[in-house]
């Protein structure tokens, strides 16, 4: 893995600080942080680490040793887009947490100032800085203010 920028950095704690104090409030399960790491595929192994991943209660009575990497994918994985990252790679992870039984996956874009909200593969969302994302199934209630997000990132 390499480094990322400023921007990516901003994006990746101002998220995950929003879902952790949702998710801590409602007593819905633990949010991690980059460098998590879950097996996607087996024989041979996968794993991906999303930059916000979140593990309901029930998921996480499943997890035997907390100190391995998690056996499944989170229920919601969140990516944020490097300069380096391209639209096929995202796509290709989106699919693989889908595989590995996530049940949504969001794609933020800095450069595009936007996000892919992913409920299966193939079922996807495109907002805008002027939208508000919504938690949908997996974080009921839950809205973050995109155009505050993404003035965060720009100061």
């Amino acid at each position: 893995m390499s480094p990322t920028g400023i921007t990516h950095g901003i994006l990746c704690n101002e998220i995950g600080a929003e879902i952790r104090s949702f998710v801590k409030s409602n007593d819905l399960g633990i949010v991690c942080g980059a460098e998590t790491g879950f097996v996607v595929e087996r024989n041979p192994d996968s794993v991906i680490a999303p930059d916000v991943a979140f593990i309901s209660h029930e998921r996480l009575a499943a997890i035997e040793n907390p100190d391995k990497f998690g056996p499944f994918a989170p229920n919601l994985a969140v990516e944020v887009m490097s300069p380096g990252n391209t639209a096929r790679e995202m796509e290709e992870k989106v699919a693989l947490y889908f595989a590995a039984g996530a049940r949504a996956v969001w794609v933020f874009n800095p450069k595009k100032r936007n996000v892919a909200v992913y409920t299966s593969p193939t079922d996807v969302r495109v907002l805008s800085e002027q939208d508000t994302l919504e938690g949908g199934d997996v974080l009921p209630g839950f809205e973050l203010n995109l155009s505050k997000l993404f003035a965060v990132a720009k100061k």
